[in-house]
């Protein structure tokens, strides 16, 4: 029964690498977030090691993300980042919205949530992982722009509407 069993996960394994998706690698940049805010080098530096491979158009995949289910995984991480923020898409966006992903940079890196804990593991992506003296870089660079949003914008076009509830039948 064992053996059957093990056949069985076998042949299932050997047939998901034949599935195909569509991998991140657009590298459609229209609409950067560099098209329109200052990025520093060094700053350029930092999104591009730990925040671009999830939450841009182009994805540096490494040789394990051409073994399924790994890279299945991978790719769906990396759809999910990108539904959060995707940095490539980042001005076509509302001016509240640019705002408020800028605060949210700033939390998340303060609170050390971003790069995810899982993207760094066992040493992968070891360039992901930011000092201190890094987190600081990043959080001073989306308050500066945050800054420039808010001495250049009416306050009102930077927040973010609530949204209203559905209506009750």
């Amino acid at each position: 029964m064992i053996k059957k069993i093990s056949i069985g996960i076998l042949v299932i394994l050997i047939a998901i690498q034949f599935i195909p998706y569509e991998k991140n690698l657009s590298n459609d940049d229209t609409y950067h977030i560099s098209k329109s805010y200052n990025i520093p080098d060094n700053v350029n530096m930092i999104l591009k090691n730990a925040c671009n491979d999830c939450h841009s158009n182009l994805t540096r995949y490494p040789w394990y993300s051409n073994i399924e289910p790994i890279g299945l995984f991978l790719n769906d991480h990396i759809k999910e980042g990108k539904g959060h923020l995707n940095y490539s898409e980042f001005i076509n966006r509302s001016l509240a919205y640019q705002n408020h992903k800028l605060e949210e940079t700033i939390e998340m890196v303060e609170e050390k949530e971003m790069p995810l804990p899982s993207y760094t593991y066992f040493g992968l992506h070891s360039e992901a992982k930011m000092t201190d003296e890094e987190r600081q870089i990043l959080i001073d660079w989306a308050k500066e722009q945050m800054a420039m949003l808010k001495a250049t914008y009416p306050a009102d076009s930077l927040v973010m509407k609530r949204r209203s509830p559905p209506p009750s039948e």
